[in-house]
């Protein structure tokens, strides 16, 4: 048995967990539970103290039936093994980094020095292009080894933490920024200074507030009098983090203001802060409401993205001072300027050391609604923020025309996505508030909102240890599942034998629904699933969807390196084949970037078994690897989620992503995964299935067997996906959710082919 690899995520931040920080999470997450939390909270996280605690696990397998012997299943890759070698990928980073450089630098038609590259990597880093800006660095390290450049590599590692500080990929920001502190710059100022504001702006972030204080110190030796006025202004905002009013009010005055006019409204958003930490309420109301800008203001371009600021302060001022209701008005006024907002990066807000979020101000409207009672109103902006947090990464970051309509659905009502549910249909959407979970259970006949005692940060570990068990085919993976079923199923109230579309948030799109389980089985035992971005993005693909004709275009096996070849893809690819009366099957050297355009469109099911990786740090660049057109290859041909938005598949219904990790992208607090899955529906495709891990060859290819012959059948694709994982779970090699859970098929769950 062989199982499909795939390449390290790009940027390092999709990994997972290594042990040693897993067991300081579970740690954590047991003493928190254990010691600090109100009795009516207890009962319901009493269950993520076993997925978080390794030592309750021996009381919670004590409750949990044992795991009945199976015949020996192929083995699996043990998740530690992979997680040790992601350890130590980290230590070898600048390599890889490295070799990524020196394949540019091939492919590069016009060479340019090393300080140009510079140049490219920090223009890029400005205007939110993460990927270039990391891929610009990686030239200039393959230069500065090339010339035993100290200075040249030690502006490479610079460049490289403030990319992925900006792209919010902690860890290698750290990683990269101690390493330039390493180096041996000429300027100093040039290096150190924006190294250390980038420690503490990460650990900041991460909500160590003194020792961002300490970092920021440590910039202001070497910062240069331009760069000093915002290192100050990040200090300030660090210490009212950390509760010392008198040092920040210090450090803004001596900031001496902003630093140029576009810097302003963020000065003026820090003054605001520090007079809330200062119980000065009105004042701060007082300071937000003169930042609003007027018309005809220069700058007033921006003009909607700092009202949305300076409205979202005014509504933190109103909470303040106990007034709820102008509270929601001025949240209401800030999401109808998010609403209005060019969609486009500001790197002053990471300058500045604010680093907001709008997805923020959506949950804080959120959860005021919901203490208002307003459930119908939460649904409503939760659905919006979805909407929002797609057209914050892509609306102006691809190159041909974006229709926002198409891109989101159109904002539909309670109603109209009720009335498109069968009798027989539930919806089920979370949406996970700081410190709370609220899923909104959406039926034909009605809402019913259910408010789940979930800490944000607590259910990520929890979701992280079941999908490590599962990934390792630990027995505790089924007392992991019942907890979380208990958790997030349970309380709903859900009818039997209902078809669920599930519309997750945040971590959630981690997570393996179908294998939750209770005294009945696993979820996919009890209900058919699919997995949906929004509500009116469901029902936009829903209404898209058609019986498509018995036409199959399949990519199996592109072959760029005999190291990453894929023989299984190719069976698999054979395999499907003769369940469509016309198919066209594109192998190895053939399955390039220009047939996928020649044939694709041409297609109604579109298979691809390949290699895929998605890139958490820039959605846009998840990419499918394709054979390449030169010969000897000297590398894939990557096909990005940026490319395929800008294909025309709207005679595809569905795509079959048979990789590894296609389904892995960047989580943000509002975000649906974004990558390649939006991109094909932007494309055109009503369905689309993904992997959420590296899947086996041989289950794989008895649930792609299993799932084309129920579909060519007439099943719809909700019901033929649950034929499929049932196969798989039904064979006693197979029984781990490992095996047979890795699948998801997200979008239009009504699909059929025609017989």
């Amino acid at each position: 048995m062989k199982t499909k690899a795939c390449f390290e995520h790009p940027g390092g931040s999709g990994r997972a967990v290594i042990p040693d920080l897993r067991r300081r999470r579970a740690k954590a997450l047991e003493s928190r539970l254990m010691s600090g939390l109100k009795s009516g909270l207890m009962s319901a996280f009493s269950a993520l103290s076993l997925l978080g605690a390794a030592a309750s696990w021996n009381c919670a397998a004590a409750q949990t039936p044992p795991v009945p012997a199976a015949p020996a299943a192929p083995a699996a890759p043990a998740a530690s093994d992979r997680i040790e070698q992601a350890r130590q990928s980290d230590t070898e980073s600048v390599r890889a980094l490295t070799a990524d450089g020196r394949l540019l630098l091939t492919r590069d038609r016009v060479k340019l020095d090393g300080y140009a590259y510079c140049s490219m990597a920090v223009a890029a880093a400005e205007r939110g292009d993460f990927r270039l800006s990391i891929e610009a660095a990686s030239r200039i390290l393959v230069l500065a080894q090339q010339s035993d450049n100290g200075n040249l590599q030690a502006l490479a590692f610079r460049d490289l933490s403030i990319a992925y500080s900006y792209a919010g990929d902690l860890r290698d920001a750290r990683v990269y920024a101690q390493k330039a502190l390493d180096g041996k710059p000429k300027d100093p100022a040039q290096v150190y200074a924006p190294a250390h504001k980038v420690l503490g702006d990460v650990v900041l972030r991460e909500g160590d507030a003194n020792a961002a204080i300490d970092a920021y110190r440590a910039a202001l030796e070497t910062a240069s009098p331009r760069y000093r006025p915002l290192v100050l202004a990040s200090l300030a905002s660090a210490q009212i983090a950390a509760g010392d009013t008198t040092g920040a009010r210090a450090n803004l005055a001596a900031s001496g203001g902003a630093p140029a006019p576009s810097l302003e409204p963020f000065f003026r958003r820090i003054e605001g802060n520090l007079l809330l930490a200062e119980h000065e309420p009105q004042k701060a109301l007082d300071v937000f409401s003169a930042s609003l800008v007027k018309p005809g203001a220069e700058h007033a371009e921006d003009a909607d993205y700092d009202d949305l600021w300076a409205h979202e302060g005014m509504a933190r001022a109103w909470l303040a001072l106990g007034d709820a209701r102008q509270a929601r008005a001025a949240l209401a006024a800030a999401i109808a300027d998010s609403e209005a907002m060019r969609a486009r990066f500001r790197s002053d807000e990471f300058k500045t050391g604010l680093f907001a979020d709008v997805q923020g101000v959506f949950d804080l409207a959120i959860g005021l609604a919901m203490d208002d009672q307003d459930d119908e109103h939460a649904w409503a902006l939760s659905e919006q923020s979805r909407a929002r947090a797609l057209l914050d990464t892509v609306r102006s970051r691809v190159d041909a025309g974006v229709n926002p309509r198409q891109l989101n659905g159109d904002a539909l009502t309670l109603a109209q996505v009720r009335n498109t549910l069968r009798d027989d249909e539930t919806m089920v959407e979370y949406h996970a508030l700081p410190h709370r979970m609220i899923a909104f259970v959406v039926r034909r006949d009605g809402l019913t909102t259910h408010v789940l005692p979930i800490e944000r940060r607590d259910l990520g570990s929890a979701v992280d240890a079941f999908r490590a068990a599962i990934l390792d085919q630990q027995a505790i993976a089924r007392a992991y599942g019942a907890r979380l079923d208990k958790l997030l199923i349970e309380p709903l109230g859900l009818r039997e034998h209902d078809r669920l579309i599930l519309v997750p948030h945040g971590v959630l799109y981690y997570m393996p629904f179908q294998a939750l389980r209770n005294d009945q089985g696993y979820l996919i035992q009890r209900h058919a699933l699919a997995l949906a971005p929004s509500a009116s993005v469901a029902v936009q693909l829903v209404t898209r969807e058609r019986t498509l004709g018995s036409h199959l275009v399949a990519f199996g096996n592109p072959h760029f390196s005999d190291r990453w070849d894929l023989p299984a893809a190719e069976r698999e690819v054979r395999v499907i084949t003769p369940y469509f009366s016309q198919s066209t099957a594109w192998l190895r050297d053939d399955a390039t970037r220009a047939h996928f355009y020649d044939s694709a469109p041409n297609g109604r099911v579109l298979h691809v078994a390949a290699h895929a990786e998605a890139d958490s740090v820039d959605p846009l660049y998840s990419n499918i690897k394709l054979a390449p057109p030169e010969h000897p290859p000297i590398g894939p041909d990557k096909l990005s989620a940026r490319d395929i938005y800008k294909l025309r598949l709207d005679d595809v219904g569905l795509v079959t992503l048979s990789a590894c990790d296609t389904a892995l992208g960047r989580l943000g607090l509002g975000n649906e995964i974004e990558g390649l899955t939006r991109a094909f529906f932007y494309a055109g495709a009503s369905s689309v299935i993904v992997s959420m891990w590296m899947v086996d060859d041989e289950a794989s290819a008895l649930t792609m067997s299993t799932f084309y012959r129920s579909l060519t059948a007439g099943h719809e694709a909700i019901d033929a996906m649950r034929d499929a994982q049932l196969a798989v779970l039904a064979d006693p090699r197979f029984a781990s959710p490992y095996y047979w859970a890795p699948f998801d098929l997200t979008g239009g769950w009504r699909l059929t082919v025609a017989r």
